[in-house]
């Protein structure tokens, strides 16, 4: 008996592995795939703006991590606004109570975007809603409004060219300087339903035509993973959503999680990754008598685990793990 409709992954998806460079822009979706892969050690930098949803956003923050400039006291993205400092640039976790603070968060997180995407051999983008905000003065998209006064602003609806255009300017002088990078692009399987159903329905197919569109200009460097298709197919349920029941639950998350990593990581990969898998769960046991003997056995197996994984991939850094297995015991 067939009880979901199965959603057909890339053939050949562009494959990760532990000596990848990764980096990850775009919406909560893209930070669910990036937790899991910084918890299983892979080198990658996640949100150095914060989450942002529409894809012309991304062009900009995926250009700003390719050049480097670094803001400054006159850059037009920051702006005060009752006693703090935010960028239109980045979400509001950047934002500060002072501009010093503000630049320095934004430009070491920028500095970080930077040293990555100019080695990445990985880019994971995700497109949340084809709906921006533009400041009314002078028509530029704005990843965050941060609560400023709606007459600010004017909402509207994304062309499929307009996004195209402004996503293959960004990436032709990245693929020209890095032409084995691959991009993976996303559609956040996350309705928007503030737009109403219609209109997020509408929004979505502007960028599902958007990514296709993108396949057909970059067909050695774009693919396309189907997390959409497979929340709204083979997730159809509502078992399978959080409680506002409009983005996926941690099982949903977990499932397309596994997806992902079936179409983009080989047998070795998916082998190391077991192996971190049982180190972190080996670490996140909470021990009934830190000062036993069994936990002093356990922890010195621990270590061991770690470092026979670590002997064999030196370029994974379990620093932290290791320290955590020196804990003193009778603290």
């Amino acid at each position: 008996m067939q009880l979901t409709t199965p959603v057909d992954l890339p053939e050949k998806g562009a494959q990760i592995n532990h000596r990848s460079k990764i980096l990850l822009l775009g919406s909560c979706f893209a930070q669910n795939i990036g937790l899991k892969l910084r918890n299983l050690k892979f080198d990658i930098c996640m949100a150095p703006f914060g989450t942002v949803y529409n894809p012309l956003s991304v062009a900009a923050q995926l250009k700003r991590a390719w050049s480097g400039e670094a803001f400054t006291e006159d850059s037009p993205e920051l702006f005060e606004h009752n006693g703090h400092w935010h960028s239109f640039l980045h979400h509001g976790d950047f934002s500060r109570n002072t501009k010093p603070e503000l630049l320095h968060t934004t430009n070491s997180a920028l500095g970080n975007a930077h040293n990555q995407i100019r080695n990445a051999d990985t880019i994971i983008l995700t497109f949340g809603t084809a709906y921006a905000y533009l400041l009314a003065t002078d028509g530029s998209i704005v990843s965050n409004c941060h609560k400023l006064p709606a007459r600010m602003f004017e909402r509207r609806l994304l062309g499929i060219d307009e996004t195209v255009r402004a996503m293959s300017d960004t990436l032709e002088p990245i693929i020209a300087a890095r032409p084995n990078v691959n991009i993976i692009l996303t559609v956040s399987p996350i309705r928007h339903l503030r737009d109403g159903a219609h209109d997020n329905q509408k929004s979505k197919a502007t960028l599902l035509l958007a990514v296709d569109e993108l396949q057909k200009a970059f067909p050695c460097h774009c693919d396309y993973f189907p997390a959409y298709e497979i929340m709204l197919d083979e997730l159809r349920d509502y078992r399978f959503y959080a409680e506002d029941m409009l983005h996926p639950s941690p099982t949903a998350v977990e499932y397309i999680w596994q997806k992902f990593s079936e179409c983009h990581m080989g047998n070795e990969c998916h082998e190391l990754c077991s192996k971190i898998e049982e180190i972190n769960r080996a670490l996140a046991h909470r021990p009934f008598d830190e000062t036993s003997e069994a936990h002093k056995k356990f922890l010195h197996g621990t270590k061991q685990k770690i470092i026979a994984v670590n002997e064999q991939h030196p370029y994974i850094d379990f620093e932290k793990e290791l320290e955590r297995c020196n804990i003193p015991l009778n603290k």
